[in-house]
């Protein structure tokens, strides 16, 4: 970003490092934002010329890294504090065999999009797959058919804006499904309330549960592991091909490098998560309209088991069209979906659970310590907060402040 141009709205949220690399603003004001990669691997906004005041306000009311505002969602029969509104809760999986291998978890959000195209409720889909041109990288694509989804299906952990585009995916003819992190979720819906073409034109809005976005540098920690050198990779997987699947480099002579589930994130992209996803308040797709994520199995422990088994998706409809989705998307044979009670989620996402108890923690350590923070509406946070230890949260706000201070956030 030029110094001589600032826009108010981007210099805050890169002075308290809030950027979560969606995209928007680079929609929002696409002649003078672009993406692009800085160190060590995230995607964030580059300035080249002044922005118009409007375009700044547009900015500062529909980032993510500003702003998250669930006060005026439609209400639901249930909202939890730590799991948000619920219309439906269950399990599942893709009746699609190929497609529930294939996928990450079970394949209902893939199976979703498929029951979408085929019924007409939308016209083509914007989601994130693979690079073409860097296999360890993403890309935002539109996809049109069954084929193009599965091609698609499976988590990328590493940096995507699929936001950028929104201009163009809203010059096309037709409508569409859009599919991507709570935080991309979240900026298209406040940019909704400005903007009505995106009602109008996106029906179908899907989200997943998210840990956070880990830098690139993450997974060159990754191929390093391996052995492999990044220009000898023809395709990379973080996961899928099973339940959780591997971490899975193909290199061009047709061999295959892997690495478990456990000791690709647990012990590497964990810790290269970007530091907004650490105090994010809605990492479980709160206003999409549905939003899955993985139905582990706890161990002896009481921890997700990480075993290779059949995929099984966790399924939350948030919305009365959510909830219509999934009812007809059953009735057609496309998922296998049964219902869940809410209190048992925290045993499946053990680690969503804690952040979200935590967070009030966490924004009071920005507070102290004199960092900008985003403003958070609608999240029930001092109900999630009271259901946690006062000792697990001082420790929490301790150890925040102590980073913060040192320079290590």
């Amino acid at each position: 970003m030029t110094r001589h141009v600032p826009s108010p709205a981007l210099a805050r949220v890169e002075r308290g490092q809030l950027c979560t690399g969606c995209g928007l603003c680079a929609a929002i004001a696409p002649a003078a934002i672009t993406m692009s990669m800085v160190d060590p691997g995230y995607l964030r906004p580059q300035q080249s010329a002044a922005l118009t005041a409007a375009q700044d306000a547009e900015i500062a009311v529909a980032c993510p890294g500003l702003v998250i505002d669930e006060s005026d969602q439609p209400p639901a029969p249930f909202v939890d504090p730590l799991w948000g509104p619920v219309h439906y809760v269950g399990t599942g999986h893709a009746n699609d065999a190929a497609l529930r291998h294939q996928a990450s978890s079970g394949g209902v959000i893939s199976a979703l999009l498929m029951h979408a195209l085929s019924t007409g409720l939308v016209d083509y889909v914007v989601q994130t797959g693979a690079d073409p041109d860097l296999p360890t990288g993403n890309q935002t694509r539109v996809s049109t058919s069954d084929g193009d989804i599965l091609a698609a299906a499976g988590s990328r952990y590493t940096a995507s804006a699929p936001l950028a585009g929104l201009e163009d995916w809203l010059a096309r003819p037709g409508r569409f499904a859009f599919v991507g992190k709570p935080c991309d979720v979240s900026a298209l819906r406040a940019r909704a309330r400005h903007d009505p073409r995106i009602n109008a034109r996106v029906p179908v809005v899907l989200a997943f549960f998210c840990a956070g976005i880990p830098s690139t540098a993450g997974t060159r920690r990754i191929l390093d592991r391996l052995g492999v050198d990044p220009d000898d990779v023809t395709a990379f997987r973080y996961r899928g091909d099973g339940w959780p699947g591997f971490a899975k480099a193909t290199l061009k002579d047709g061999s295959i490098r892997q690495m478990s589930y456990a000791d690709s994130w647990g012990d590497i992209l964990s810790k290269e998560v970007q530091f907004r996803c650490k105090i994010c308040p809605d990492a479980t797709g709160n206003v999409a309209d549905v939003a899955c994520a993985d139905a582990w199995e706890g161990n002896e422990r009481g921890y997700p088991s990480f075993e290779e088994q059949a995929g099984r998706s966790l399924v939350i409809a948030r919305t009365t069209a959510g909830a219509a989705l999934l009812a007809t998307a059953e009735v057609a044979g496309r998922i296998f979906i049964q219902p869940l009670e809410t209190a048992a989620i925290a045993a499946m996402q053990p680690a969503q659970a804690r952040r979200k108890k935590q967070i009030l923690s966490r924004l009071a350590a920005l507070m102290v310590t004199g960092r900008p923070w985003p403003r958070y509406r609608g999240l029930r946070l001092w109900a999630a907060a009271a259901r946690d230890n006062p000792v697990a949260q001082a420790r929490s706000f301790a150890g925040l402040v102590r980073r913060l201070v040192q320079g290590r956030a």
